[in-house]
């Protein structure tokens, strides 16, 4: 009975067989035609499939009252923290998906707190394999009464190369200056949360700047970016929004 009403549930697009909660997924291919898969689960954290391998960015397990079942998930082959932040570094979530092969990789702060992880500075590079590269690029805070909220230098952004596609995951940051030199982005996503982030102006000014082929806004709490596709429409930017409060 308790399978069958699973598969039932699974059937109307509320949970998954085994109970995790279906969750938004977007599909891009790759330049030799392999398939990346995003799920929003929540906020900044973002589970993305590529050719058997699991990628989480930020896992965090509660927030509010969304709770993700990161023991329902498979074990991460790769783990990227941005910052130290409630709603970002969460050792539970890190425990839960880490297994023998997991590559844990964050700021220096955080991989101190943890006690482990890799730990990448602002302008750093990697090759995590053959197709799969990461940089480390700057997110801050530059307005008057926001810069103790993430200063300069310590916290990450990321751009994942994987296959050619190019992702840039912004972290917390406002639109900061080191945004321009970020270049051939295929898939951004931009934070939209004041006062910690950006206003749904600067994200637009953000966009136009890294100009992405698609933009996901994330991270934006209770801000209305509802207006921010029409905004960009001009652009050439497809504005994809997803339950990423």
């Amino acid at each position: 009975m308790k399978k069958l009403l699973a598969c039932l549930l699974a059937t109307l697009g509320l949970t998954t067989a085994c109970g995790q909660t279906n969750y938004e997924t977007d599909v891009f291919k790759t330049k030799s035609g392999k398939t990346v898969k995003f799920h929003a689960l929540v906020h900044a954290s973002i589970r993305i499939e590529y050719d058997g391998k699991e990628i989480e960015i930020d896992p965090v397990t509660k927030l509010g009252n969304k709770v993700i079942d990161y023991a329902a998930m498979p074990k991460a082959d790769y783990i990227f923290v941005t910052h130290e932040h409630g709603d970002h570094f969460d050792k539970g979530a890190l425990k839960t998906l880490s297994g023998e092969k997991t590559r844990l990789i964050m700021n220096k702060r955080c991989a101190d707190m943890y006690g482990s992880g890799e730990a990448m500075a602002n302008g750093d590079a990697m090759k995590l394999a053959d197709d799969f590269t990461v940089e480390a690029v700057p997110a801050y805070n530059t307005s008057e009464g926001r810069t103790q909220f993430h200063p300069k230098g310590r916290d990450n952004g990321y751009i994942l190369t994987i296959d050619g596609l190019r992702i840039y995951i912004a972290g917390d940051t406002e639109d900061i200056p080191e945004m321009s030199a970020i270049k051939d982005i295929d898939i951004a996503f931009l934070p939209c949360n004041q006062p910690y982030t950006m206003t749904t102006e600067q994200l637009v000014k953000a966009a136009r700047t890294v100009k992405p082929k698609v933009m996901f806004p994330y991270h934006y709490g209770q801000t209305d970016v509802s207006g921010v596709p029409a905004q960009l429409k001009d652009d050439g930017i497809d504005v994809r929004i997803r339950h990423y409060e």
